[in-house]
């Protein structure tokens, strides 16, 4: 008698080891992310006027405050850079990068029920969120990027230049980076809930030091450093510089920041493994 696949047993365990990362699993549970993903974009904009179109509509808006506010009121500089397309490339990329962190540190608390019923690798929640914001982000780089070709056939101070082929290794350590800083976000709230509070503060405050709405130059030459040791500002310099030429790419503080970065996964993943065997009880 043939054996069905009903017939088969699987037995799901606490996984003991801190650092397990079971790629092949996650890959098999590719669908579930893809489902996860559609599931957000469809109750993003679910009775609402214009739908997705919200996704660019977003960052033009919050790009404009920008410019009255710190371009034409605050009179801050953009490095000869035509005001809209400099605020919009640090605005779009780093609107990328606070919303994977934000999801990645919301995976316990915003999921237990799900997590409390069924079991599929907790690793698929944050990659499902990099996938949802990617394609928003997406969306947002397609018209950053007309724009940047019109003003440059128009003639402004505006030079894309080869980095740009290595921009696709900047978005992956954008939200690499901010998924694992979301990961020991989310598995220290799991316990202690009012750090939630303090997680919007501190992600405001972050883009404040962050290059996103002046330029590195503005900064004095002595604290300049200390700026950049930031692990995001690197990257958004870098970002800036491959699209438009404005700044420079300050190679040591880049490598620096994918250290960083790489550091912080491993920890992010490290403390993930560790709660989620027992989060469960915990919320």
């Amino acid at each position: 008698m043939q054996e069905s696949q009903y017939d088969k047993i699987t037995t799901v365990t606490a996984n003991r080891a801190w650092l397990n990362i079971n790629l092949k699993e996650i890959w098999e549970y590719r669908d579930l992310a893809l489902l996860f993903v559609k599931r957000d974009l469809v109750n993003a904009y679910k009775q609402t006027v214009l739908g997705p179109i919200w996704i660019i509509i977003n960052p033009l808006l919050s790009t404009i405050v920008f410019t009255v506010i710190f371009g034409v009121i605050a009179g801050i500089g953009t490095d000869g850079v035509p005001q809209f397309l400099f605020y919009m490339s640090g605005n779009t990329l780093w609107s990328f990068f606070s919303n994977c962190l934000n999801r990645a540190s919301s995976t316990f608390l915003g999921n237990a029920r799900i997590f409390g019923k069924v079991y599929f690798p907790r690793l698929i929640m944050p990659v499902s969120g990099i996938l949802y914001n990617l394609v928003n982000f997406m969306l947002q780089t397609g018209v950053f990027v007309i724009l940047v070709i019109i003003y440059t056939v128009c003639g402004a101070n505006v030079h894309p230049n080869w980095f740009i082929a290595l921009t696709p290794l900047l978005i992956l350590q954008t939200a690499l980076l901010g998924t694992a800083m979301g990961l020991i976000i989310s598995s220290i709230t799991t316990k202690y809930r009012d750090l939630n509070i303090l997680v919007s503060f501190g992600v405001s405050l972050l883009m404040y030091i962050t290059p996103v709405v002046y330029p590195i130059s503005k900064v004095p030459e002595d604290f300049r450093w200390l700026m950049l040791l930031n692990p995001v500002a690197p990257i958004v310099e870098s970002y800036r510089y491959a699209f438009m030429g404005s700044g420079s790419i300050e190679w040591f503080y880049l490598l620096l920041s994918m250290a960083v970065t790489a550091v912080l996964l491993f920890l992010g993943i490290l403390v993930f493994n560790r709660v989620e065997k027992n989060f469960i009880d915990t919320v």
